[in-house]
């Protein structure tokens, strides 16, 4: 037992330790002008100072990048200016299309993360390529996965780049306005991550361990500030609309003309704050959602892409867990059922959102938006508010606390009372150690709807430790059968969810692979108010190996349980005879899954599943296909057939989704997209094509043309036009 508390003492001793000293820089305070031209030549950036000597991250993580880049900056009372000198083997760049918001794994690109509270959880990030296109995102809950990462999030600065042989420089321009930090403050956390794809390196500026994400926040160094910052000069913003459109529902015999007007401000409370607001709100220049083949029993959530929602939304989305118990998921807003269940949108009337920093360790976030009332629909008004606090304790970890409430206004006679009301209030303690080794997270929330009756309360713990060759994780959940979360996403009430998973990574050396690794991953679900009845298990067994060229390869076995409580027919076929309620299945099936390299102008994936489905088989194939037509086009298909065959009386189906897409991007400010989308589950081809010219920094034209048909017959559904205007206005 000694030695085992000896060897453990020493890992965390050395993984602690074995960290890179801290780098830093000085950021010069300048009083005269740059151009921005993507060239540096002011005498001024001459005289400042470099963050250079970048690590390399991949295929090696413990030697210096063999391409370097080199960082400098200057500010004044105004801007954040950045001068970056890019250096290559050529000038056979990769990027996908002159697109702002680009993918950036695929492409030649440098990007910069900065921590402004230097807490290590939440960080802005700004990127450009080769051709001057930009990209800005956040980053939140230290970086840990995707789920913190969003190029969602926009807003006002500059950029251009300069290519030369065997180099590139950009140079930026970001108002410190688009930044939140401390007044006065003098340092900020600061790292870059970079891809290039001749060289087949990507690299950072800290040096960052494989295990960890490129864009994690823990691996960070110091850019110091000749003076202290200031305090905000441009503290409001007013973002307004006018939209016409024309639609024709052809199953509801329905044609309508409109104009609408309305639009967004921005107001920014000291440096720290942000007041968001809006009034009739429109969002049909957003991008339609990825329709998904769904053979499961429950709802499928799909990610947040409007713009009001976005800005600090791990305030209020980070709470709870976020596959099986997350208190809030701000789609719900806007959404509603008429009374055939069909899910139709919900105007937004006004809202009102305030979120950021009280003081160096409070975070606050605050909304409070109103529901339009549709007698038609059946639909009432309804008042939808949270509050979110979250404080940092020790080196990185915070606790969080919640309170959620959705309101239902008026007294209309199709209200049903346990539907007046809905509150969760919750508590949250969210980990993450100073070095990522440890992280997790451990909840306790409890709902308040009328008659309730107990047996209303949702809590988890999940615990991760992760290094270079191990990763082990484990996660329960608790939601009681009367838990609600009107506002969140809860895939089902009333069970115990349990899970661990253990991998094991191997880094071989003078190999075709960089790592491969081996996972095994049980998952238990037991029902508490059938005496803890095991309703649910799956047992994964995966390998997975990652080529030196990018590509990857993986294996996997998976055996599943499913004890049915309803009936369920999991092809979704209308008229067909359902699986029997309180029935049990036991069935197995394999995936194999390959993934190119998607440097090339040609990538694609494959994914093929077979084996057992409930009584019956399945077999499903799974893909894309990617071809970058250098610079101005992107053409790729999404695809997944799944044939399922189910013992008569049941029914089977051979189920496709085929989702075309075309991304034409004629210049730097004119765009168009258009997604084709065919699902015979859904019974709907659906096409959305959009035109979008930005005219001025953030300010858009948008012309969207939807079209939707019904499959079966071939027959138009859904028809329309929009033409809308939007306009950025610092005041």
């Amino acid at each position: 037992m000694r030695f085992q508390y000896l060897a453990i003492f020493l890992f965390f001793f050395a993984t602690t330790y074995a960290q890179q000293e801290d780098k830093s820089f000085t950021v010069k305070y300048i009083n005269q002008e740059i151009k921005l031209d993507g060239i540096l030549d002011e005498p001024i950036w001459s005289e400042a100072e470099a963050a250079g000597d970048f690590w390399e991250y991949f295929p090696i993580d413990s030697i210096q990048a063999r391409e370097q880049s080199e960082i400098k900056m200057l500010y004044d009372e105004t801007n954040l200016y950045i001068g970056i000198t890019v250096y290559t083997a050529g000038s056979n760049y990769a990027i996908e299309s002159l697109r702002r918001d680009f993918r950036a794994g695929n492409s030649d690109n440098i990007t910069l993360l900065f921590d402004t509270f230097n807490d290590g959880n939440n960080a802005f990030l700004f990127g450009t390529n080769p051709y001057g296109v930009r990209r800005e995102g956040l980053v939140s809950g230290g970086g840990l996965d995707l789920r913190g990462f969003t190029i969602s999030w926009d807003v006002k600065w500059r950029g251009e780049s300069k290519m030369y042989e065997n180099y590139y420089t950009s140079e930026l321009i970001i108002p410190l306005t688009s930044f939140k930090f401390r007044e006065g403050e003098r340092k900020w956390r600061f790292n870059s991550y970079r891809f290039d794809t001749q060289s087949n390196e990507s690299s950072t500026w800290m040096q960052i361990p494989q295990n960890q994400n490129i864009y994690g926040l823990t691996f960070m160094g110091d850019m110091i500030f000749e003076k202290p910052l200031g305090k905000s000069r441009t503290p409001f913003a007013v973002i307004p609309y006018i939209t016409t459109g024309w639609f024709n529902d052809r199953e509801a015999s329905l044609q309508e003309s409109s104009v609408k007007v309305g639009g967004d401000a921005k107001i920014s409370i000291g440096n720290s704050m942000n007041l968001d607001v809006t009034l009739n709100p429109d969002f049909s220049q957003v991008e339609v959602d990825d329709q998904v083949t769904n053979l499961s029993r429950f709802e499928v959530s799909l990610p947040e892409k409007r713009q009001f929602f976005i800005d600090n939304n791990d305030l209020f989305a980070s709470f709870g867990g976020s596959r099986d118990a997350n208190p809030f998921f701000s789609r719900r807003i806007g959404i509603a059922e008429d009374p055939d269940g069909n899910t139709i949108e919900n105007p937004i009337v006004a809202g009102v959102r305030l979120s950021g920093k009280v003081n160096n360790d409070l975070r606050l976030g605050f909304f409070n938006i109103q529901t339009e009332k549709d007698a038609l629909n059946e639909i009432p008004s309804v008042n939808n508010s949270m509050l979110a606090l979250q404080h940092l304790v020790f080196s990185r970890s915070n606790i969080g606390l919640f309170f959620i409430n959705k309101q239902t206004l008026g007294d209309d006679a199709f209200i049903v009372d346990e539907e007046r009301y809905n509150r969760v209030l919750g508590i949250d303690y969210n980990l993450i150690s100073a070095d990522n080794t440890w992280s997790g997270k451990y909840y306790l929330h409890k709902s308040f709807q009328p008659e309730s009756s107990g047996k209303d309360l949702s809590t988890g713990v999940n615990t991760q430790y992760n290094s270079r060759n191990w990763n082990i994780f484990t996660d329960w959940v608790y939601i009681g059968e009367n838990y609600r979360s009107d506002l969140g996403f809860i895939r089902r009430t009333d069970i115990v969810k349990g899970g661990t998973g253990i991998r094991r990574t191997f880094w071989p050396e003078n190999s075709i692979f960089n790592n491969h690794s081996f996972r095994i991953f049980p998952t238990f679900i037991w029902r508490p108010s059938q005496d803890m009845q095991n309703t649910d298990y799956s047992i994964r067994a995966s390998w997975e190996g990652r080529f030196q060229d990018q590509s990857r390869v993986q294996a996997q076995w998976v055996n599943r349980y499913t004890y049915l409580f309803n009936s369920f027919d999991p092809t979704r076929t209308e008229g067909a005879v359902e699986l029997p309620a309180d029935s049990d299945y036991y069935y197995s099936s394999y995936q194999l899954e390959y993934n190119s390299d998607r440097r090339r102008i040609f990538a694609y994936g494959l994914e093929a599943t077979f084996g057992d489905f409930y009584n019956g088989n399945r077999f499903s194939l799974e893909g894309s296909l990617n071809l970058r037509i250098q610079p101005k086009a992107l053409v790729s298909v999404q695809f997944n057939y799944d044939k399922i065959s189910l013992p008569d009386p049941y029914s089977s189906a051979d189920i496709w989704l085929i989702s075309p897409r075309f991304d034409l991007t004629f210049s730097k400010s004119l765009f168009w997209a258009t997604l084709v989308q065919y699902s015979n589950q859904r019974d709907n081809l659906g096409i959305n094509s959009r035109l979008q010219w930005r005219f001025a920094p953030l300010s858009d034209l948008f012309l969207v043309y939807t079209d939707n048909y019904f499959v079966d017959r071939f027959s138009p559904k859904f028809r329309s036009i929009n033409l809308k205007l939007t306009y950025w206005l610092n005041i």
